[in-house]
């Protein structure tokens, strides 16, 4: 398998984010103006340091006096000082590739997208590396590769990104399509696979043994105020959108109190499949946050973490976070009607050795055994 990627520099950039003062905002003092509008991103005594520091300009200018007054259309700039992201792994295999697609295989322990602590070292950042270096040897190919779906930061296997903006845009409508149908789609008639011009199986590891060898999982999920989570953490709940999971069960081990499953979603909900196996009582085995009822295991809504970092920003949260890994979880197989040929088109990765059937497994050492001897 071909594989992309360069390895990461010591520290990322750091970011430049801007705002223009509204008139209703006129009249605030700076301090007051961030540590209100950006709260989730430092408390009250972080925004101070960071105002004093001096990576706060209005107009242009560095102001370090946090009662400055602010007038309406003034200019803001926050400059968030370079940092060291966490490790995470950067090289991505090629599964698939032609001038409008792209199909990775993503490692677990690297982000999709910016976000938190890791804003370089992603998935975005490597395709951009590696269309630049395209584009810088045949001059022609200007293309501008993202990520048309998401994958946890701890789940690996296939990710599906588009060269273009069309692409984007059709392939971001088959997966618009299969969620609207959600709703419409009957528990007991659920073929997942035949109501989507795309399709994603994934293969998990669930805690515990379920007795039924298929289960439709239709539980809506939402979101609540997390501590460390700023726009809050998806779990499951009543009030929550539509999400539809088929569960189907490949081995029980008994000795593990674990079964291997496949599942399809026909909903792309965050963090869907981690959710709904810890609804119906199969968490993740390794998963760090969700628990049965697809409920974070440590909450509580009061808890605020005020102590802040070195630049003035929240401490890595104690508690669990969904960017956290540890679970076992793999997007196997993607089967989609091709945006501009219209032909059906499968792509399969390899699995982890930890997600594979007794057969499989006694295949793949037989396999190799075979190629040892020629």
């Amino acid at each position: 398998m071909r594989t992309i990627g360069e390895p990461w520099p010591e520290l990322n950039d750091g970011l430049f984010y801007s705002d223009r003062v509204r008139p209703s905002d006129s009249g605030l003092t700076l301090v007051d103006f961030y540590s209100t509008k950006y709260k989730s991103s430092a408390p009250l005594q972080g925004w101070l340091q960071r105002i004093e520091n001096g990576q706060i300009t209005v107009d242009g200018t560095i102001v370090t006096d946090p009662t400055k007054v602010l007038s309406a259309a003034s200019e803001l700039q926050y400059h968030r000082l370079p940092w060291r992201e966490p490790d995470a792994p950067y090289l991505l295999g090629v599964l698939f590739e032609d001038d409008h697609l792209i199909a990775l295989n993503k490692p677990s322990g690297l982000q999709v997208l910016p976000g938190g602590l890791f804003q370089h070292r992603t998935v975005l950042t490597q395709l951009q590396w590696h269309a630049s270096k395209q584009s810088s040897i045949f001059a022609c190919q200007q293309t501008n590769p993202v990520p048309v779906h998401r994958l946890g930061r701890g789940t690996s296997g296939i990710l599906l990104c588009a060269k273009t903006k069309l692409a984007k845009a059709r392939i971001s409508a088959y997966f618009a399509d299969g969620t609207s149908t959600v709703g419409s789609t009957r528990i007991e008639d659920a073929d997942i696979s035949k109501t989507r011009k795309i399709s994603k199986t994934y293969r998990a590891l669930a805690s515990g043994i379920l007795r039924e060898n298929e289960v439709i999982i239709n539980q809506p999920i939402g979101m609540l105020k997390y501590p460390g989570v700023a726009k809050g953490l998806y779990v499951a709940s009543p009030s929550g959108k539509l999400a539809l999971s088929k569960v189907c069960v490949l081995e029980r081990n008994i000795q593990y109190n674990c079964t291997l499953v496949e599942v399809e979603i026909q909903s792309g909900r965050p963090h869907q499949i981690r959710i709904h196996l810890s609804f119906i009582g199969h968490p993740l085995i390794g998963d760090p946050l969700y628990v049965t009822g697809g409920q974070p295991q440590c909450f509580d809504p009061e808890s605020v973490e005020e102590s802040f970092a070195q630049d003035g920003g929240y401490q890595r949260p104690l508690k669990p976070v969904p960017g956290d890994c540890g679970y076992h979880l793999h997007a196997h197989r993607l089967v989609f009607s091709h945006p501009f040929t219209n032909k059906v088109t499968e792509i399969i990765v390899p699995l982890p050795s930890i997600l594979q059937t007794q057969k499989e497994s006694k295949e793949i050492e037989h396999s190799s055994s075979v190629q040892d001897t020629k």
